[in-house]
């Protein structure tokens, strides 16, 4: 009878629908966070829902949420992987480097990354079944020899990546993204595994209770077996992915991605200590952390405050869905509706607070670029943890508030994946000209074509691009800069000496032209012996670390050429008392910390550049570019070498 009363009030199925989709959205907490995110999004950004901006947040998602789908079968089972990142670059590495290199057909190049990918979670599951590791310490240990082997196979440096591969980082059609694509497949394999199979029911169980499952008759070290093999398949088709994105097998590639497949599971809704997860709440995880770094984007926040929003948002959308488990978990009769009702009240609050926190932070940081009549200018720089490029930024930003433009800075983190995103959204947001400081010359490759396509200009500062045409190179002479540091460390030596050579991270056109010039410069002083040359990736940390390291097998060295005072600085501690007495050190750039230490004569000299000119030349030549006037092809801004003679009088 009361069924029937309902069926025939009026607005019964109206109430029923409101309820339903209330259901929905309380029994799936990050499905609410992410509603909340687009629509705060959308109102914040004009460029945000657009077409081509959902497909790009598409693609920026799918490298996490292919890794995050095989995560999700440890996370579920109570365990943990760590090791995904590297495993992902370690199979790109393989598949690349065995079909250019030792022309292995494609097809099979592929299937070796692969056995990689399950080679690699076999030996992370024997260790946690068999060899009883935490998998915390299993997965961890293989992050560093995955990673090591990268290195080792690539001699770190970027292996391109074949042409049939390399199609997976395109579109279908004309505008269905294929990354999207394989994500959705992936996805659908994943929610499969998890809900239709043997091994996925056991994952649950062992999640649930490891002991019980035993008891039950479960085979559980074997089925760890499978459920790290697992990881293993879906983080090498992650490595593929992006590799396809970069055209590039970057031996750096994914580093860190492994904490955002964790937080998006985690965010989807599965619990650390086992037994809960499903793949669409993962996917949803994903697409979170690639809505918030999107629209942070297009909204011009901080690349500093977007570290800061990201961390937040993620503790609020997993504080939401905790609420929300605890409001479900109450009964709904008797004395326990008002209890229910309450803490669904209190879901809903807490909902309203994560909207006004996402609103308001964005809102604060937010330059109001998007109702800005400027012309819009676009900058990523490669990294802002390093003095140089900060300079190039303040030049850049200088030059754009005299000539009264819109310029947005983004920091790539010395991440090329990351920064082809950025690229990605300048393009998508129709922006007047992109600046690009690239991670890797031969990763923002595909980038820089997409937005040729867009007829938006592109002009690279201080690293070219490989195989895609920019409209301007603003870079210092880098190859006659290196002939400089080799000719001014050489004649301090007298001619004669025992010398080594830090060099620059590999693959960008820098630390190659720099070590150039000094090879070029050292051919002139047959008498100066290199005793090693090592990377030290343009850090300072690294620098110390790789010079200390030298020391213990040649303490007779006699002077130090780096390609950045930044590892120069390192060098100098690294050698103490030695520095600018028994040992003479250059570096290059010029920058306010390398100056100092020239003033003080630790540093012998610097080859300077003019960062902050380099950053002044690149707006300036991309607005003209923007307006439709010439502009020359390189533009190369002198540099000098300083020395404490001259130092006072350089003005940088």
């Amino acid at each position: 009878m009361a069924t029937d009363t309902l069926k025939s009030t009026p607005g019964a199925t109206g109430a029923s629908g409101a309820s339903g989709i209330r259901r929905l959205l309380l029994d799936n907490g990050a499905l609410t966070a992410l509603i909340v995110l687009v629509i705060a999004m959308s109102a914040l950004s004009g460029d945000f829902l657009t077409t081509d901006n959902l497909l790009n947040v598409g693609v920026q998602a799918a490298v996490t949420a292919i890794l995050a789908f095989g995560v999700t079968f440890v996370i579920v089972s109570a365990g943990i992987d760590l090791s995904v990142g590297s495993v992902a670059a370690l199979s790109a590495t393989v598949l690349a480097w065995s079909a250019t290199q030792h022309g292995v057909p494609v097809f099979l190049a592929v299937i070796l990354a692969i056995a990689t990918g399950i080679a690699a979670g076999l030996v992370n599951g024997f260790l946690i079944a068999y060899g009883k590791l935490p998998p915390f310490i299993a997965t961890l240990a293989m992050l560093s020899v995955a990673r090591g082997l990268s290195l080792v196979i690539s001699q770190g440096s970027p292996i391109a990546f074949p042409d049939s591969v390399s199609h997976l980082g395109d579109t279908l059609g004309g505008w269905l993204p294929v990354p999207v694509l394989v994500m959705i497949v992936m996805g659908l394999i994943a929610a499969f595994i998890l809900g239709r199979t043997y091994i996925g029911r056991s994952m649950y169980a062992i999640g649930g209770n490891e002991e019980a499952a035993r008891l039950s008759g479960l085979r559980v070290s074997k089925q760890k077996l499978a459920i790290y093999a697992l990881s293993g398949v879906f983080a090498a088709a992650a490595g593929i992915v992006l590799a396809s994105r970069l055209s590039s097998a970057q031996p750096q590639a994914a580093d860190g991605y492994e904490l955002d497949a964790i937080a998006a599971v985690v965010i989807g809704g599965a619990s650390l200590a086992g037994g809960t997860g499903k793949a669409s709440g993962t996917l949803i995880g994903a697409l979170i952390l690639a809505v918030l770094r999107n629209g942070l984007n297009l909204l011009s926040v901080s690349a500093f405050w977007q570290q800061v929003v990201i961390g937040v948002v993620i503790a609020l959308a997993v504080l939401l869905d905790t609420v929300r488990r605890k409001a479900g978990a109450t009964p709904v009769t008797g004395a326990g509706v008002g209890g229910g009702k309450g803490k669904q009240a209190t879901t809903y609050a807490l909902a309203a607070v994560v909207t006004v926190a996402i609103v308001g932070a964005t809102s604060f940081l937010h330059n109001d670029s998007s109702t800005s009549s400027k012309p819009k200018l676009g900058l990523s720089l490669s990294t802002l943890n390093n003095p140089f490029f900060v300079q190039i930024r303040a030049g850049a930003q200088a030059e754009a508030k005299k000539l009264g433009l819109d310029l947005t800075v983004t920091d790539a983190q010395n991440d090329a994946s990351q920064q082809a995103n950025q690229l990605q959204n300048f393009t998508s947001s129709n922006y007047g000209a992109i600046i690009v400081n690239p991670v890797d010359s031969d990763a923002a490759s595909n980038s820089v074509k997409a937005a040729d396509k867009a007829k938006i200009p592109v002009i690279a500062v201080d690293r070219g691009v490989n195989k895609a045409a920019v409209d301007t190179l603003v870079a210092s002479d880098n190859i006659a800069g290196g002939e400089l540091a080799a000719k001014t460390v050489a004649e301090k030596l007298g001619g004669t000496g025992k010398i080594v050579i830090l060099q620059g991270q590999a693959g960008t056109s820098a630390a190659r032209e720099r070590a150039e010039g000094f090879a070029k410069g050292l051919k002139a002083y047959p008498g100066i012996q290199v005793l090693a040359q090592q990377p030290a990736d343009f850090d300072r940390t690294k620098g110390l670390d790789v010079m200390s390291n030298l020391l213990q097998a040649h303490p007779d060295v006699q002077g130090v050429i780096a390609a950045n005072d930044e590892m120069a600085l390192g060098a100098i501690k690294a050698l103490g008392s030695k520095a600018g007495k028994s040992v003479s050190v250059v570096g290059f750039d010029g920058t306010p910390d390398g100056l100092t230490a020239v003033k003080q004569g630790t540093l012998y000299a610097s080859v300077a550049q003019q960062p902050s000119q380099l950053g002044k030349i690149a707006v300036d030549n991309a607005l003209r570019a923007a307006q439709g006037k010439k502009v020359e092809t390189t533009v190369k801004v002198p540099v000098k070498v300083v020395t404490q003679e001259n130092v006072a009088g350089f003005t940088g």
